[in-house]
Order: C-alpha cells, then sequence, then structure tokens
C-alpha cells in the first residue's frame, strides 16, 4: 500500500484499487481494475459505505439506496493492509463523528485472481441507538469512466431463476432502463433505474443473487454474486454523475421489512458479496474468474476432488415412494452402471400417503421397510454393491401432523404476531433457538454417526414470507437474517463433526442457489426439470453459479426413450456431476450400454474438471437455443458439450479461445457409436459440429498439440 498525495493504493498483480482521500477526509474508490490503468475521475465515485437509518436518509429520494447522509458523512479514520496465506485484505475505518457510527469496510482478493470480496462491519460508538434500515455491503462507483458514451456501450447482465427454469441469462443495454436524458441541461442524478431483490426465505427464487455489466465494445465485465442464503438481497447497477455504478445489500426495510437497532457499543455485519472483473475477455473470463475464486474460498473437502457418481431415486424414478421391494433392483441396476453413491430420496420417514405434512422425526418407516432389519436391509444392500448411502432430509421444516410439531416449543419456531408461521402444511424451524438445533443435531448423529450414512441431501420446499419475530421489536426481515446466519453455523458445525460427509444443497432444486451455502456443502441440485430438453439450457449455464464440481445434473434415462434421447440425457451431466436416476433396470441392452457408456467416460474425464474454466462458445444459453455449448477448459485440453434440439440445423460452428493456426486433435468422447462429426479448423480455431438428429447430443475432447517445427 501506498499513501502518496492523499491516495491509497492496494492489490496485487490481477486486481488492483485506488482511493482518494479528500481534504475533508472522505474517502472514494475511484479505480477498480488492472494495476498500471488508468483511475476515474473521483467525482464519479460514491462513498465506501451506503446506510440509511431512521432520522438519516437520503440527499436525493428515488427508489436508489445511494447517495445517503450517513455515508456522505463518513470519514477516513484509519486502514489497515495484510496478507494472510494467499489471500489479500484491507481494512478501512471510517467514522461519522456527528452520531458516533464506525463503518469498518473489509475488501479481500485471492492473490492472482481479479475478484474484490467486501463486507462491511458498522459499530455504534455514540450514545444513542441507530435505527438501521440499509447497509452497502460493497459501493462501487467507477464501473465506467464518467463519460456518458461508456454508459451507452454498457449492457446489463443477469438472470431470471425460477422452478425447472433455472439459470436463465438475460442481457440487455443499460440505456434500456437508465436512458441518456441530458442534452443541453445536465442531470447527473437519475431515481431509478435497474434494480434486483430477492425476498423470502429462497435465496434464488425469481433471479440469481448475481449481476453483471459488460462494455460491448472492449469486453470489459463486472459480475457480482450476494452471498447470502435467504431471500433478503438488493442489488442496483445504474448511472450516477455520468458514470455506471453498482451497488449490493443484503435486507434493508424498504424491500424486506428488515430494521436493525444498533444500540450504544453494539455493532452489525453485513453479508458478503464479490465483485469479479475482465478487463477485455466479455462475460467468459469474469465468470472464469468467479469460478477459481468460489474455490478457493469454499471449504475444504474430498468430494471437489473425487467427484463419485451418484444415483438418486427420485427424479423420474420413484418419485416419493421408496420400499424396499423397489429400491432392491434399482441398487444393483446403479451398482451395474457405475454409481458410487446411493440415496434415498423423499418418503423413506412416511408410514402414509402424507409424507408431505408428516416431515420432521426422521425416523424409518416400517411399512415401506418391513422385516426385523427395517431400512438397514436396504442401506446394508447399499454397502454391500460398493455404494455408499445417503438419505433426504428437509430439516429446516417439520410438517403439521409430525409429532415434532407437538414436542418442540413453539419459541423454536417462526411466529409473526406471535403465530406460528404455517405454509403447505408445514411449520419452520428457527435455527437460533437451542431446541431447534438439538433435534436437528440428534437427526444427523442418528443418520451418519449411528447408521453410518455418508450423504444428506438438504432440501427446502416453502417460502414462510418475511421471516420470524421472536424477540419483542424485531422485524420479521430481522429474523430470518438471524436465521440464515444460524443455519451456516449449523452445516459448519454438522461438518466439522463429519468432515466426509457429502451434503447437497437443494431447495426445490435451484431455488437456494447461492455461495454462501455452497461455500460450505459439496453440490448444488441445479433443478426439479423432468424434461430432458428443457433441461439442457439449465445444466450448460450452470457453472455461471457454480463450480462444474458441485453442479449435480440430472440423467434419468427412461425404458420408453430413444437412444439419442438417452445419450442426450446422460449428456447433460456429463460436465458437472451425474445425478443418475430413471428405471435402469427396465431399460433395453443397448439403451443400458449407453448408460454404462456416459459413466465411464464421465470417470475418464473428472480428475480434468475440479481444475477446468468454463466458457459459452455459442453464448450464455438461452431457453429456447435450438443450439447450445458448454466448453470445459484446462491448459491442455477442452471438453464441449453441444446439444440439439428440435428446430436447429443439423450442423454449427462454434469459435474456442484456442490459438488460431494452432493444431489440436478432436475426439468425440460420448457417445462413440453415434453420428456426431466434429471438424477442426486450426487458421480460425473454429470447430464445426454437426447432429443428424435431434436431439442429440455429444461430448468433446479438443487436446491442444504443439506444431511440428519447421
Amino acid at each position: 500500500m501506498e499513501n502518496e498525495q492523499r491516495s491509497l493504493r492496494w492489490g496485487h498483480e490481477a486486481l488492483h484499487l485506488d482511493f482518494v482521500l479528500g481534504d475533508d477526509g472522505s474517502v472514494r474508490l475511484t479505480h477498480l481494475g488492472l494495476p498500471g490503468e488508468a483511475g476515474s475521475d473521483p467525482g464519479a465515485s460514491l462513498p465506501l459505505v451506503e446506510v440509511t437509518a431512521a432520522g438519516h436518509g437520503r440527499g436525493w429520494s428515488g427508489s436508489r439506496l445511494i447517495g445517503t447522509a450517513l455515508g456522505e458523512r463518513l470519514r477516513h479514520r484509519t486502514h489497515h493492509a495484510a496478507r494472510h496465506g494467499d489471500w489479500h485484505t484491507l481494512t478501512v475505518q471510517l467514522h461519522d463523528p456527528e452520531t458516533g457510527l464506525v463503518a469498518e469496510v473489509t475488501y479481500r482478493s485471492p492473490d492472482g485472481i481479479p475478484v474484490l470480496r467486501s463486507e462491511v462491519t458498522l459499530r455504534n460508538e455514540g450514545p444513542s441507538t441507530l435505527h438501521l434500515e440499509s447497509v452497502s455491503s460493497l459501493a462501487v462507483g467507477c464501473l465506467t469512466p464518467q463519460d456518458p458514451t461508456a454508459v451507452d456501450a454498457a449492457d446489463l447482465l443477469w438472470a431470471d431463476n425460477d422452478w425447472l427454469a433455472e439459470c436463465r441469462w438475460q442481457r440487455q443495454p443499460m440505456r434500456r432502463t437508465t436512458p441518456a436524458v441530458s442534452g443541453r441541461v445536465k442531470y447527473g442524478h437519475g431515481k431509478a433505474g435497474f434494480e434486483l431483490t430477492g425476498q423470502g426465505s429462497w435465496s434464488s427464487c425469481g433471479h440469481l443473487p448475481m449481476g453483471g455489466l459488460t462494455d460491448r465494445r472492449t469486453g470489459r465485465t463486472w459480475m457480482w454474486q450476494i452471498e447470502h442464503n435467504g431471500g433478503g438481497w438488493r442489488w442496483e447497477c445504474q448511472e450516477h454523475d455520468h458514470a455506471a455504478y453498482t451497488a449490493l445489500f443484503g435486507p434493508t426495510d424498504t424491500h424486506h421489512g428488515w430494521r436493525h437497532p444498533l444500540e450504544s457499543g453494539a455493532a452489525f455485519r453485513t453479508v458478503p458479496v464479490a465483485l469479479s472483473f475482465s478487463a477485455d475477455g466479455g462475460p467468459d473470463a469474469a465468470f472464469a474468474a468467479l469460478t477459481r475464486y468460489r474455490r478457493a474460498h469454499r471449504r475444504p473437502h474430498p468430494d471437489h476432488r473425487g467427484l463419485p457418481v451418484i444415483f438418486n431415486d427420485y427424479m423420474n424414478c420413484l418419485m416419493g415412494d421408496p420400499t424396499t421391494d423397489k429400491l432392491l433392483p434399482l441398487i444393483d441396476a446403479a451398482a451395474e452402471a457405475g454409481a458410487e453413491y446411493f440415496v434415498i430420496d423423499a418418503g423413506w420417514y412416511d408410514d402414509s400417503d402424507g409424507w408431505w405434512t408428516s416431515v420432521g422425526a426422521w425416523e424409518p418407516s416400517a411399512s415401506r421397510f418391513p422385516g426385523e432389519k427395517g431400512i438397514h436391509q436396504v442401506l446394508d444392500r447399499i454397502r454391500e454393491r460398493g455404494m455408499v448411502p445417503g438419505l433426504w432430509l428437509e430439516p429446516e421444516v417439520i410438517g403439521v401432523h409430525s409429532p415434532m410439531a407437538k414436542s418442540l416449543p413453539d419459541e423454536a419456531f417462526f411466529r409473526r404476531d406471535g403465530v406460528r408461521v404455517t405454509e403447505s402444511g408445514r411449520h419452520h424451524l428457527d435455527l437460533r433457538h437451542p431446541a431447534a438445533r438439538a433435534h436437528l443435531d440428534q437427526v444427523v448423529d442418528r443418520l451418519v454417526g449411528e447408521w453410518g450414512v455418508g450423504y444428506l441431501k438438504l432440501d427446502h420446499n416453502i417460502d414462510p414470507g418475511s421471516g420470524t419475530s421472536a424477540h419483542p421489536g424485531e422485524t420479521p426481515g430481522a429474523g430470518l437474517l438471524g436465521h440464515n446466519r444460524a443455519q451456516l453455523d449449523w452445516l459448519d458445525g454438522v461438518l466439522d463433526r463429519y468432515p466426509h460427509l457429502v451434503v447437497e444443497n437443494c431447495a426445490s432444486g435451484g431455488m437456494r442457489w447461492d455461495h454462501a451455502l455452497l461455500s460450505r456443502l459439496q453440490l448444488q441440485s441445479t433443478s426439479d426439470q423432468q424434461n430432458l430438453h428443457h433441461y439442457a439450457p439449465i445444466a450448460a449455464s450452470a457453472p455461471t453459479a457454480v463450480t462444474p464440481e458441485q453442479g449435480a445434473v440430472w440423467a434419468y434415462p427412461q425404458p420408453e426413450d430413444s437412444l439419442d434421447e438417452v445419450a442426450f440425457t446422460m449428456a447433460n451431466a456429463l460436465l458437472g456431476r451425474i445425478h443418475l436416476s430413471g428405471r435402469l433396470q427396465e431399460l433395453g441392452p443397448e439403451a443400458r450400454a449407453l448408460v454404462h457408456e456416459a459413466v465411464t467416460a464421465y470417470k475418464a474425464i473428472r480428475a480434468d474438471l475440479p481444475r477446468a474454466l468454463p466458457s459459452w462458445p455459442l453464448g450464455l444459453p438461452a431457453w429456447d437455443d435450438p443450439w447450445l455449448a458448454l466448453a470445459l477448459h484446462t491448459p491442455a485440453t477442452t471438453y464441449l458439450t453441444v446439444w440439439r434440439r428440435p428446430g436447429g440445423e443439423a450442423t454449427t460452428t462454434l469459435r474456442l479461445p484456442e490459438r488460431a493456426d494452432g493444431a489440436a486433435c478432436v475426439e468425440v468422447l460420448y457417445p462413440a457409436a453415434r453420428q456426431a462429426v466434429a471438424v477442426w479448423n486450426p487458421d480460425t480455431a473454429d470447430l464445426t459440429v454437426t447432429l443428424p438428429t435431434a436431439p442429440s447430443a455429444a461430448l468433446l475432447r479438443i487436446t491442444r498439440t504443439e506444431p511440428d517445427a519447421p
């Protein structure tokens, strides 16, 4: 760090930040990019922290949460730079002399990776309580220069996300929501613009907690993610002082009913966020940087390296109706196909037809698993066939007909106005309460510690709304944030006790697709989509939001499927994690051979996936695109899955980042006996792919080779 002419400079070879200190002690981030690049005009920047509180609003009214009175009054007190292993850290402490509010901004960045992680801790050193209403985790006012033409060239990126239709990236010019309104008269501030908000307990219901901005001329790109496991988040990306800015938040009063009384001497910490940067590589390069960051930041686990093949009995298979008689032949078929884990999904605990409202005690059903050994007969068969047994849980809910609904105290559940919240026949646990946490710890210790289960699929299928008011004066939004943080703490405790346990993050498929959970859990359920054609764009887009080795994709061949459809559904999962399902024991010999071939091909390449970086040679997949492509790159090899859906021509051409004039060997890894044809053009680094039928898909390997010496 240097301190010259009232400037602060911090970073490393891949990312550099410049700050300017005003004569009045104010601090502005004026440049975030590569070292040596020219910084932006300080006038185009924002305070490092934007805060609203009761009695302390904004200087310019509108829907924006910038331009806050408290943010403008914060003054530099001290700063400190350090390095901890591979991580660079800068802490900037700010102080408002009027209220005594102290804001400590902590920036962190992994060495060599152009990603900035940020969070803010507020402390009240004044005599009076501050009733917080919004706090930014990161505010950056210099995404573009203070030049309207730069905003003219900017495109916004975001991902719509719904049940069965996850990870649908959108792109539109920023000017569509932030039109140029200056002319003979100059206007520096609008009142609205583009913003996204997540609400409720699902962090990604409606939209992924992500966004981005890219310059369509230069490829300069920013991508951000809000690392919060609940729906209380918001980001805005608009024009301010003729430059593009972004401000990232956790829950707020306006959007989530969140308020926090910051009493004298107390502290509050925001949810963390991350911002990635690419100087000229476009969104693909920014997503690649996020992929590297996610790997550097997550909890280490052997599953991230081993990538075992998982069979789960639910999707297009037993669909929540497991029994001993149904499971035993499936276990044998899964083992023959090469599965290494076998997961018994929903329904294993229910003795009636109402498993939805009976969840909570997590005791095995005697009617589904009769005999002296009960469910242990099935678990033992899984082990005998060389697989690790797994079970489905929905830990945060208690069905209204579960005995736990009566045995646990009211205080252990979400409540509003003193009434226990009920949603879709379930109550929601508040994991801040010791009885709720003790109950779940006992369940996990029984299933994992006593039964020897090695995999837990943790699902979450209800949204209890705004949250819980467990304490006098607590807003539901604040209660939800408290529960979300308690959930992360509980998960950390589970994995501390059982470090080799594999835990899957699921919430009606991809309704909780966020880095707060994925920094701890090993897999992400990408969707509940049962249609193999619709699953393709979800699978192709998944590495935008999760590392490839954590993205679980269903592969569920059916006896009635054509051979092309069997290969298609298997190809969906080959550049992620295979979640094998379907009625394998009923497949014909050729279809079964295609399944076995896919698993064998996956095992041959999976050692490369944990270090591979994604790109999209045909652009980010759109829901109705007839051709889709996902590439994963290692230093020497590119793996490429291409899909052709109905409506597309038989041939397409893809541009890959391989060097033109370089030599490359192209192989069709799967399906080997089908009719996929791929031709490499070394002069232009183009790949022409032909798939004669639709739907069809293929996995290719492109190996770079050194050209022959002259």
